[in-house]
């Protein structure tokens, strides 16, 4: 059944929810430090000691997906070492995982991220803090996990860890202090005022290049290392050093990716080549979205996550599991604290932009979250007549339901108003080629000014969680894509040749419309369970989705040629009336999914996958009033293993399948099979200190059942192409040295 188009006005409610927010208030309170006993007690010389530290706390700060934030990290000298303070106000929410390797006591903490208040992540690093400790080091290990790492000099460091209203608070004492005859005073709780403090050398430091893990490879937070597929992150630091401000500024860094007909191009949607081929559309949040437009809304990426290589197997049809790959537009998030923004950019050609961000929250108690997120954009061109004008608002919603259980809800609307026309190249004769006239200035638009022409579009869905223990969580999510284009108010003219007196351009025009409308529902459990000594993260889930497209246009309309060296623009375009498309097309599709990651052991890991696609098209022609429809089903497995001979170092293989729907019949009247991606990939992936990391990725891609002309019936096509890419890619991101970051 068709769904209302009035899910757009959940814009419009998320809007003036914003209106609505108010500032979070600071109080007060008095410190109190409760001992935690069971770090306190254990043996930490031990080398796989293991412990767990879980008490009932209020409800504190998370974001959507329930993730506690740390928003701060204190050194504070004691007189038995140094104490470590994690901010947040539920540090008894939180659960510790400890080892110890030689020296280093290491602290693992899932379920927790280090985010300042404005949303940034962070690391925090003390090299010497006192006597005895080398360093200590506060790092985000994956999208939801904290590691704290203290490394003594001597030997390894006793460790106690205690809670306070501050927040969660390691107290350390060096190993050569730990060893001398305990007294018979009792021992004091930790505190953060000392009255003859220390000098400490503490680093801190905002998130590098380099991103540890991604959740696009197989829809689970997983680190990079671990994924037996090439897969490059853009972070936020790096779209901010470039001053990205479009998909092709976002993505010049990473290795087998162009961007190519972007919306800031003169286009009107982003499409790229990835490892070859051609993939139209991409993900936002992990969503597949038809018609994405970056040119406005790359106002509200936090970042970008590229995935190379067939991805059929979660996200469906190519284009958004491509048979190259996929692209995953990652959107920023409400904050737990008032964030307000405002910045401003002038650029050539009269390029100006100004842009919002406000986020907050709506209640002391941080449970419901606000973003807003504006932009206008009025930009020229080296092209004669080519000038947009692009206005971008995005607002998002996200509220702690409970402990185990978030909604977010987000949306954005572009609008787009051109007036000139993508550009289409310049005739030979005049460029790289003499012609007897002079050479055509590089600004001749071929066009010339035509009417502004209005491009809409926009999303807004949901995203629903909840976690029925640490073990089991169910997904939920929908959203709903539109973009409408109106040209027969802007005719869009190009040239067809130049003729024989080498100065007049001969053109013609075609007006029309198109309107396309997405909808898309993903529901999916996620699972942990061992069988014997065997870690198993099963996932499995299905998603329903519906594309219509209704197109019509008039090709071929005449429009009076123009003088290349004097043009003189008659922008007459007569429509003739007899149309060249007018068809309503609408395609729906169910895919069932089942994923399964297994951990043999801690070095060697397993990824099987596969899912089933269930579609149906059905078009019909206005022009000749024939309905036609068709019908096929797709299975996309993968298989994938990584070794790790030693901790730095991932050594992986995998096998992957797409597919993509071929609608139309042979002259035998046998309907088309589905084209088909298939890819073996082998590479080699290395993380140094935790600081950089390199991917180097060996691929052999075989695209099949590619239509060609049938030679021996010109009006039907045959499936007989084959199209193949091979290549070696190098990928490198992170900190060379302290302060000199690299992304390539």
């Amino acid at each position: 059944m068709k769904l209302d188009k009035l899910f757009q006005s959940l814009l419009l409610t998320s809007a003036i929810a914003f209106l609505f927010s108010t500032a979070a208030k600071g109080e007060n309170v008095s410190q109190v430090n409760k001992n935690i006993p069971q770090l306190s007690e254990v043996e930490l010389p031990a080398t796989s000691a293991q412990i767990l530290v879980q008490q009932s706390a209020p409800t504190d700060t998370q974001n959507q997906g329930g993730i506690v934030l740390i928003t701060g990290v204190k050194a504070n000298p004691t007189d038995r070492g140094v104490e470590v303070i994690l901010q947040t106000s539920v540090g008894e929410k939180l659960q510790i995982t400890n080892r110890s390797e030689g020296n280093n006591f290491i602290a693992d903490i899932p379920g927790a991220q280090l985010r300042l208040p404005n949303g940034d992540a962070f690391t925090f690093r003390s090299q010497k803090p006192v006597e005895g400790i080398a360093e200590i080091a506060v790092i985000n290990l994956n999208a939801n996990t904290i590691r704290v790492t203290v490394t003594g000099e001597a030997g390894l460091p006793t460790v106690e860890l205690f809670d306070s209203d501050e927040g969660l608070i390691f107290g350390l004492t060096p190993a050569a202090t730990a060893m001398q005859p305990a007294s018979e005073t009792p021992q004091e709780e930790p505190s953060v005022q000392q009255d003859e403090p220390i000098e400490l050398v503490v680093t801190g430091e905002q998130d590098s290049y380099r991103v540890p893990d991604t959740s696009v490879g197989t829809r689970t937070d997983t680190p990079l290392r671990d994924i037996p597929q090439s897969i490059q992150v853009v972070p936020q630091e790096v779209l901010r050093d470039r001053n990205a401000r479009n998909i092709t500024d976002g993505l010049e860094n990473v290795s087998g990716i162009t961007a190519i007909g972007t919306a800031s191009g003169g286009g009107t949607r982003d499409y790229f080549s990835i490892r070859g081929f051609e993939a139209y559309g991409a993900l936002v949040n992990g969503l597949p979205d038809p018609q994405i437009t970056s040119d406005g809304s790359f106002i509200n990426v936090e970042r970008l996550e590229v995935l190379k290589g067939p991805a059929s197997v979660l996200y469906g049809e190519s284009g958004f599991g491509g048979i190259g790959g996929t692209v995953n537009f990652v959107t920023k998030q409400p904050l737990p604290d008032p964030f307000y923004e405002i910045s401003a950019t002038i650029g050539s050609f009269n390029d100006y932009q100004g842009v919002i961000d406000f986020s907050g929250p709506f209640n002391d108690s941080k449970t419901a979250l606000y973003r807003f997120i504006a932009g206008y954009r009025s930009n020229e061109s080296f092209i004669d007549f080519n000038t947009a004008r692009t206005l971008s608002i995005a607002p998002s919603l996200s509220f702690s339901l409970s402990k185990n259980t978030d909604l977010a809800v987000e949306g954005d609307v572009n609008i787009l108003e051109r007036n000139g026309q993508q550009p289409e190249g310049l005739p030979a004769v005049g460029t790289v080629l003499p012609n007897p006239n002079g050479r055509i200035r590089r600004s001749f638009s071929p066009a010339g000014p035509v009417a502004d022409n209005l491009t809409i579009n926009g999303r807004v869905g949901y995203r629903f969680e909840h976690r029925f223990n640490e073990n089991l969580r169910l997904r939920n999510a929908f959203r709903y894509t539109f973009y409408d284009d109106d040209l027969n108010d802007s005719p869009d003219i190009g040239p067809t040749d130049l003729a024989d007196d080498n100065r007049t351009l001969n053109r013609e025009a075609y007006l029309g419309k198109q309107f396309y409308d997405t909808y898309y529902l993903d529901t999916n459990l996620l699972g942990k369970f061992r069988t014997g000594s065997i870690d198993h993260q099963l996932l499995f889930g299905f998603d329903l989705r519906r594309n219509i497209t209704d197109v019509t246009f008039e090709f071929g309309i005449p429009v009076a040629p123009v003088d290349i060296f004097n043009p003189v623009y008659n922008q007459t375009a007569v429509p003739t009336g007899i149309l060249s498309s007018d068809s309503l097309t609408t395609r729906d599709t169910l895919g069932i999914y089942l994923q399964d990651q297994i951990t043999l052991a801690e070095n060697l890991k397993f990824l099987l996958g596969g899912r089933v696609d269930i579609f149906e098209e059905r078009k019909t022609d206005r022009l000749t009033n024939e309905e036609t429809s068709q019908s096929d089903t797709a299975f996309s497995p993968r298989v994938g293993i990584v070794y790790q001979p030693i901790a730095p170092i991932s050594l992986y293989a995998s096998y992957a399948r797409s597919f993509a729907p071929t609608i139309g019949i042979s002259a035998t009247g046998e309907a088309f099979q589905p084209e088909r991606g298939t890819q073996y990939e082998v590479g080699i992936k290395a993380d140094v200190n935790e600081r950089l990391s390199a991917t180097l990725a060996f691929y052999d891609l075989t695209r099949s059942n590619v239509t060609t002309d049938d030679p021996d019936n010109p009006n039907f096509s045959v499936q007989t192409g084959e199209q193949r890419s091979q290549g070696i890619e190098l990928d490198i991101s992170g900190e060379i040295l302290p302060g000199w970051n690299i992304i390539g």
